[in-house]
């Protein structure tokens, strides 16, 4: 079936996926730092592994998650969210998950590097390739925005 369908079109969906998940994921980590442990529990986190002006970066990586996920799904500012994202994870990973490794032991709690790496990546893809066509971005402007 895929050699029946042109690269392009191919190139577009898988872009919609990445977008989509990437997206999903974004928000998930996103929503409980805005509105469940809310900014000045995650700013006590932040402030536990020495990150200078917790409270500050608390509300910025809060939203570039959420409405970087947001964003993503949509199709609109997607080079920009894939940027943000991809520092965001990029810090993430030094800051907490060096120390743990890349795959946490069975018998331990929480997760090692290897999801922030794959976030990292998938975040990359959309900096470098866009949204594809399959976007709000390219419906609005008829191009991408860079």
């Amino acid at each position: 079936m895929l050699t029946k369908l042109s690269n392009k079109i191919v190139t577009d969906i898988v872009l919609l996926i990445v977008r989509v998940i990437l997206g999903v994921i974004f928000i998930a980590h996103g929503y409980p730092k805005l509105f469940v442990v809310g900014i000045p529990g995650f700013a006590q986190f932040l402030s536990q592994l020495g990150v200078p002006l917790p409270g500050f970066f608390a509300v910025v990586v809060s939203l570039v998650e959420f409405v970087g996920g947001i964003v993503l799904i949509l199709g609109i500012f997607s080079r920009w969210a894939g940027l943000l994202l991809a520092i965001n994870m990029i810090v993430a990973t030094l800051l907490v998950k060096v120390k743990v490794g890349l795959v946490v032991p069975p018998n331990q709690a929480g997760t090692g590097a290897e999801l922030d790496l794959a976030l990292l990546a998938c975040a990359l893809t959309v900096l470098v390739f866009g949204p594809g066509s399959i976007s709000v971005e390219l419906g609005l402007f008829k191009k991408e925005i860079s």
